[in-house]
């Protein structure tokens, strides 16, 4: 088996966190006779040995490219890799109904990069009205960024989700429950008031759009209004499940196993 790093500048303020979930997946493969090899995402190269599964969540275009090209079982697939791509992905949850924030609100508007995840943190901006808005959006032209979402922001509780797909395992927080961030963005929201909401029928959107897409190790963030009602504002690869590393790494493997029992 071999597990692929994710490149650090996909990790921003989370190089650690990305690379302790797969290190402990690793362990529980080694902890019964597998043998796992890693390797950080700008030194994997194609040629050499072949792996039957390979656990990437690297997401640079040439280690998609070369992944696609493989004889192998990938998780997650390279292809679903590139759905995460936020203007895909924003035509994906459109086509399929998953609830998305409007495109107009009066609270003010979220910038976000389209063609990429977002690799520092002016690759996902908050203003407070349209004028600001369009500044951002000069900024990212200038910075060579012609694709991207614009999305009204939402107020309500932020929650953040973590699942792998098929087997059971969903997990939900509230971020300013135990100050886990990564760019501080939760304060927009302010403190979570919990407000009650159908998890079940998040975690069976969430599964569908896992499906749609090919990614079958997930996470995401969605808002939950005063009413009960959520809107998904985030949905990517390999999060680090850092709230619940060791079962979530079980239930990879539970993923791994099923996968190349097929």
């Amino acid at each position: 088996m071999l597990c692929i790093y994710r490149d650090k500048r996909f990790s921003p303020n989370s190089v650690e966190k990305d690379q302790a979930i797969l290190d402990a997946v690793s362990a529980k493969f080694r902890a019964v006779g597998h043998e796992v090899d890693s390797v950080e995402e700008a030194l994997w190269q194609q040629e050499g040995q072949s792996y039957p599964l390979i656990l990437s969540m690297g997401r640079l275009p040439e280690t998609l490219r070369r992944l696609s090209a493989l004889d192998a079982c990938v998780i997650n697939t390279p292809q679903g890799v590139a759905n995460c791509a936020r203007r895909r992905l924003q035509t994906t949850m459109e086509a399929m109904g998953i609830p998305m924030a409007p495109g107009e609100g009066t609270d003010g508007y979220w910038l976000k990069r389209g063609d990429a995840a977002a690799q520092s943190h002016e690759d996902v901006a908050f203003f407070r009205n349209k004028t600001d808005l369009e500044a951002g959006i000069r900024r990212f032209r200038e910075r060579g960024i012609d694709s991207y979402t614009v999305s009204a922001h939402v107020r309500g509780d932020l929650v953040k989700f973590y699942g792998v797909k098929g087997t059971g395992f969903f997990r939900h927080y509230y971020p300013t429950d135990d100050g886990q961030t990564k760019f501080g963005d939760e304060q927009h929201n302010g403190a979570a008031c919990h407000h009650p909401f159908d998890v079940e029928n998040l975690r069976l959107e969430t599964e569908r759009l896992a499906e749609a897409t090919g990614v079958a190790v997930y996470g995401g963030d969605c808002i939950v209004r005063e009413d009960g009602s959520w809107c998904m504002i985030d949905f990517n690869d390999w999060p680090s499940f850092s709230r619940c590393r060791e079962e979530a790494a079980a239930a990879i493997v539970r993923l791994v196993e099923h996968s190349l029992m097929k």
